[in-house]
C-alpha cells in the first residue's frame, strides 16, 4: 500500500483489539496518515482471548432478520434497533473480510464453516477458529496486516487524556511512553479503541491492561457516557487458582455441558426454559444464588457427557473430543489438575463484558467533536441491557470498519459533526456522572485497587441495591477526595479505575429497575426475565 500523502488527516488510533485494529485499516486505505498506539504490545488486547467466536449470518438457512431478533431478546428492550440492523446486515461482509486478511476459520470434511450454537442464539450461527482460540486467531491475522500497511505503531503507549482545542474538538493524545516520558501526540482526529474495564472488579476474565482509560479519558474531555450499569459477567470461569480466574467459553454449555450443584442436581433447568442456554445474567444469577446456598462454593460444570457416539469408551470419546473441540480450554483445565472428561469443573462468574461506554452513533463519533470510539469501550446501542453471546467481535469488526472510513469521510466534507442525539440523551445514565461533593463523606482507608475491586465486588456486582451503591459511591468519592499525583502507569490507571467506578455506580443507582445485567434486589417493578419474555412476543 502506497503511503498516505503528508497533507492527509492524521489519525490515532488507541487500542490494538479487532476494533481499533480494524479502523486503522480502513482509514489507511481511505486515504488517512495513521497512528496505533497500545499500551502494551500490539497482540496484548482483550480481542485475543475471546474463545468463543463471532457470531454473524453465512449460512442459507439463516438470515439477518432472525440474528436482529436474537439480539433484541438478549438486550432486554434497550438495544437501539439501527445499530442492530447495521450489525447484523454488515457482519457477513465484515466476516469476509476478516477471511481474506487470513483469518482461518474452522471448517469440516467438506470445506464449509463449522457452525457454533451460543447461549440465546436461535439458530448455530458462531463461527470459531482454532477450536476456541477465535480472538487468538484473529487478533494474529489483523496484526501481520497492519504491520505491512504503512500504519506507524508506538506499542507501550498509555493513554493519559485526549487533548482539546479552544473550541473543544479533539486534537491529539497525550501519553505515557515506557512509563517514563510524557509525549503529546497531534492528530486530526482520535479514535479510542482502549476495550473494557474488567479490572473494576474482584473476579474478571479481563487481562490486566482492561483498566477503564479510554473511558475515563472520554469522561475527562467532557464526552457522553451511557449504559455504564450494564456489566455483563460470565457465568462460567474456573476457580482452581484465586485471582487467575480462568473463562471456559459458553460453547462449552452450547456442545452440551451442562451445570450441577453439590448434589448433582442440574439446577437451570428449574430457571429458565433454555436451561445452560439462556441469556448470560440469568444464567450468571442462577450460579450466584446456588452458590450462596452452598456457603459460597463453586457449581460445577460437567462436560463428561460430551463427544459419545454410542460405541467404544465413552470417557476415550469425551477425552478425544474435548481436545479436538476446546483445545485451549482443555490443556487449561488438564495443567490445574482436572480430568474433565471424568469428572465436572468447579466454576463461578466473573465480570466479562461491559456493554455500555463513550456513547457513539453509527458511525463511531462521539459527542465530543473528532472523537471516535469502537469496540467495547463505546456504547453504540447494539447491546443494550445484555450482549447476545459471540457478538462483541462482530461489533468491533462492523462498527471499527465504520469509523476509520468516517474519518475519512468527515475530513473530505470539511465538517465533523457532533451527534445531537448523544447531547440529549433519553435515559438516566445518559450523561457523566459529577464527581459531587465529599462534605461529610468519611475518610476511607487509603486506597489500594484490591479494596476498590472488592467493594465493586460486592456492592455494584452480580445484584445491587440503593444501600451497597450509596456505600459504594461514598467510598470511591473518599478515594477520589484523597490527595495523589499519578506518575506511573498503574498510578494512572488507579486514577481511571476510580473515574469509570464512579460512572458505574452512579448509573447503577439512576436505574432503579432491575433489566438485563442490571438486577437490583430492591426492585419492586417488573423482573428482567418477564422483560426478555415480553420482548420474545415482539416483531422485529
Amino acid at each position: 500500500m502506497p503511503p498516505a500523502r503528508r497533507d492527509a488527516p492524521h489519525v490515532v488510533v488507541a487500542g490494538s483489539g479487532i476494533a481499533g485494529l480494524t479502523a486503522a485499516l480502513h482509514a489507511t486505505a481511505s486515504g488517512c496518515r495513521v497512528t496505533l498506539v497500545t499500551k502494551d504490545v500490539l497482540e496484548h488486547a482483550n480481542t485475543r482471548y475471546a474463545q468463543g467466536g463471532i457470531a454473524g449470518v453465512m449460512f442459507d438457512d439463516d438470515s439477518a432478520a432472525a440474528h436482529e431478533r436474537d439480539t433484541l431478546v438478549a438486550g432486554a428492550g434497550l438495544s437501539d434497533a439501527d445499530a442492530v440492523r447495521v450489525l447484523v446486515e454488515e457482519g457477513p461482509a465484515r466476516i469476509r473480510e476478516l477471511i481474506a486478511r487470513g483469518v482461518e476459520f474452522d471448517r469440516g470434511a467438506d470445506g464449509t464453516l463449522v457452525k457454533g450454537l451460543e447461549a440465546a442464539h436461535s439458530y448455530p450461527r458462531v463461527l470459531h477458529a482454532g477450536g476456541d482460540a477465535t480472538g487468538s486467531a484473529i487478533e494474529k491475522a489483523l496484526v501481520g496486516r497492519l504491520r505491512v500497511s504503512g500504519v506507524d505503531v508506538l506499542e507501550h503507549a498509555f493513554l493519559v487524556d485526549v487533548l482539546l482545542d479552544g473550541d473543544g474538538r479533539a486534537r491529539g493524545v497525550d501519553l505515557l511512553v515506557d512509563d517514563e516520558r510524557r509525549v503529546s501526540l497531534d492528530a486530526d482526529a482520535v479514535v479510542l479503541a482502549t476495550g473494557g474495564a474488567g479490572q473494576l472488579y474482584a473476579h474478571t476474565t479481563n487481562p490486566p491492561v482492561a483498566t477503564g482509560d479510554g473511558i475515563a479519558a472520554a469522561v475527562r474531555a467532557g464526552a457522553v457516557v451511557r449504559d455504564l450499569e450494564f456489566v455483563q459477567f460470565h457465568p462460567t470461569v474456573l476457580t482452581s487458582r484465586p485471582g487467575e480466574a480462568f473463562l471456559v467459553s459458553e460453547a462449552v454449555r452450547g456442545e452440551g455441558g451442562v451445570l450441577r450443584d453439590e448434589q448433582g442436581r442440574r439446577f437451570m433447568l428449574d430457571i429458565h426454559p433454555d436451561a445452560e442456554l439462556a441469556p448470560r445474567d440469568v444464567v450468571a444469577r442462577a450460579i450466584a444464588a446456588v452458590m450462596e446456598e452452598q456457603s459460597g462454593r463453586p457449581v460445577l460444570l460437567d462436560a463428561t457427557g460430551l463427544g459419545h457416539d454410542g460405541s467404544g469408551p465413552a470417557r476415550k470419546q469425551t477425552a478425544a473430543f474435548l481436545a479436538r473441540r476446546f483445545p485451549t480450554i482443555d490443556a487449561a483445565v488438564r495443567e490445574r489438575g482436572f480430568d474433565w472428561s471424568q469428572e465436572p469443573i468447579p466454576v463461578t462468574p466473573a465480570a466479562h463484558y461491559l456493554m455500555g461506554g463513550v456513547a457513539t452513533d453509527l458511525a463511531g463519533r462521539t459527542s465530543v467533536p473528532r472523537l471516535y470510539a469502537v469496540g467495547e469501550v463505546a456504547r453504540t446501542g447494539v447491546h443494550g441491557a445484555n450482549r447476545l453471546a459471540s457478538n462483541s467481535l462482530l461489533e468491533g469488526a462492523v462498527f471499527g470498519a465504520r469509523a476509520g472510513d468516517a474519518v475519512a469521510a468527515d475530513f473530505a466534507s470539511g465538517f465533523w459533526p457532533s451527534p445531537a442525539p448523544l447531547a440529549a440523551a433519553d435515559d438516566d445514565s445518559a450523561a457523566a456522572v459529577p464527581a459531587g461533593s465529599t462534605a461529610g463523606i468519611p475518610s476511607p482507608a487509603p486506597f489500594t485497587r484490591r479494596a476498590l475491586q472488592r467493594v465493586m465486588w460486592e456492592d455494584a456486582g452480580l445484584v445491587r441495591d440503593a444501600a451497597g451503591l450509596d456505600r459504594a459511591s461514598r467510598m470511591i468519592a473518599g478515594w477520589r477526595a484523597q490527595p495523589r499525583t499519578p506518575r506511573t502507569e498503574a498510578e494512572f490507571e488507579d486514577e481511571n479505575l476510580l473515574v469509570v467506578a464512579a460512572q458505574v455506580v452512579g448509573a447503577a443507582a439512576a436505574r432503579t429497575a432491575s433489566v438485563g445485567a442490571h438486577t437490583r434486589r430492591d426492585d419492586t417493578g417488573a423482573s428482567n426475565d418477564r422483560a426478555s419474555r415480553e420482548l420474545e412476543g415482539a416483531s422485529c
